[in-house]
């Protein structure tokens, strides 16, 4: 039966005592609230598929207008301070999202606040690039909200990594819009961080190359000391990001599909055995295996707290990692660290795991 004709139906052999009032209000209710939500939410394409024709921003130009937003927890004054002034610096104008500065528990303002300022930043004709202030946790909730076409439409430099992953991923799978897993807004900005992500996003340099430290070097911790899991040279579209992010949207209509791509993959503050568990879950639910190549990032502070009952993280990743018969290498700066290069999702690039190299092999933007 027509849903409009059941709502009859039940309307009809309801009569008008107290109760069965409230019951004909919370019915008639319920109904409006089910078809609204029918139609707010935009369908998503199936899990673990992709747009194959790509869209390329524009590249970020000198003097830019860029909006910056909070798609998921909410940053202190520091922050947000930091972030105005990295991006001043850099010679951007500034734009502020409207709950940039809001707090909704452990949210950047509710959902439909930041979903609004997403929207904003994208169709708003004077805003030239969309910069995450922070990552945190909240961006998977907006995911079936975000009016994609919207997006498509207005191609823009998207910049942001950790929980920004989950709408570099579904933007990728629902638009083909090229995105950049690069250093939030506030974020520190050494020098080598600064020129990644200019060669990048701002004057494109096809061949680009990311090279890990030299194995043996002086660096911060055991965890940055880079490794070869598995030899070899591999090619691909680039796709990935946060562990626990890549691991959170297996089963969902977000899913990515690693099917002959490059594998980017990083995460912090977990234990081996969290790592083991979070790539058990892809290696299950998702075509990781069918990936042309995995290319690690520096995994800070994820070693374990009791090393006599834990596999080290090398151990941990190797095991996990070192039977799927493609290059797999660790260690290249990426991660929730200051030294970081900027990834364009979608774009082809060459992974040389026993050099520990990642050559961009075109450019992300026009």
């Amino acid at each position: 039966m027509h849903f409009c004709a059941r709502l009859n139906l039940v309307e009809s052999v309801i009569q008008k005592s107290p109760i069965q009032m409230f019951r004909r209000h919370f019915v008639q209710k319920t109904a409006l609230t089910l078809l609204a939500s029918i139609f707010s939410a935009p369908a998503a394409k199936s899990a673990g598929t992709d747009i194959t024709a790509h869209i390329k921003p524009p590249r970020l130009r000198d003097g830019a207008t860029v909006a910056l937003i909070a798609p998921a927890s909410p940053a202190s004054d520091e922050k947000i301070a930091k972030a105005l002034a990295n991006l001043t610096a850099f010679g951007y104008q500034v734009r502020e999202g409207s709950a940039l500065r809001a707090r909704h528990g452990y949210l950047a303002g509710e959902d439909a606040a930041r979903l609004a300022d997403l929207h904003w930043a994208f169709s708003d004709p004077d805003v030239d690039a969309v910069w995450c202030v922070r990552g945190g946790y909240g961006a998977t909730r907006l995911l079936p909200y975000i009016d994609y076409n919207l997006l498509r439409k207005n191609p823009k430099p998207f910049i942001g990594y950790s929980d920004v992953t989950a709408l570099h991923l579904a933007i990728s799978q629902q638009t083909g819009l090229v995105t950049f897993h690069g250093p939030v807004a506030a974020s520190d900005f050494p020098e080598n961080t600064l020129q990644h992500l200019r060669a990048v996003v701002a004057s494109p340099q096809p061949g680009y190359r990311i090279q890990a430290p030299d194995a043996g070097a002086e660096l911060p911790g055991a965890e940055y000391q880079p490794f070869t899991i598995t030899p070899g040279t591999t090619r691909g579209r680039l796709t990935g990001g946060n562990l626990s992010l890549l691991a959170t949207l297996a089963g969902t209509a977000f899913q990515p599909s690693f099917d002959g791509k490059i594998v980017f993959i990083e995460d912090v503050g977990e234990q081996p055995y969290r790592i083991d568990r979070l790539l058990t879950q892809l290696l299950q639910a998702t075509d990781l295996r069918k990936a042309a190549g995995i290319v690690l990032g520096v995994f800070a502070e994820c070693g374990p707290k009791n090393a006599e009952f834990s596999l080290t993280l090398p151990e941990t990743l190797t095991d996990r990692l070192g039977n799927l018969g493609m290059p797999v290498a660790y260690g290249l700066p990426f991660g929730h660290v200051a030294h970081q290069a900027t990834f364009p999702y979608q774009i082809e690039a060459q992974l040389d795991a026993d050099n520990r190299t990642l050559i961009l092999l075109e450019s992300g933007i026009e």
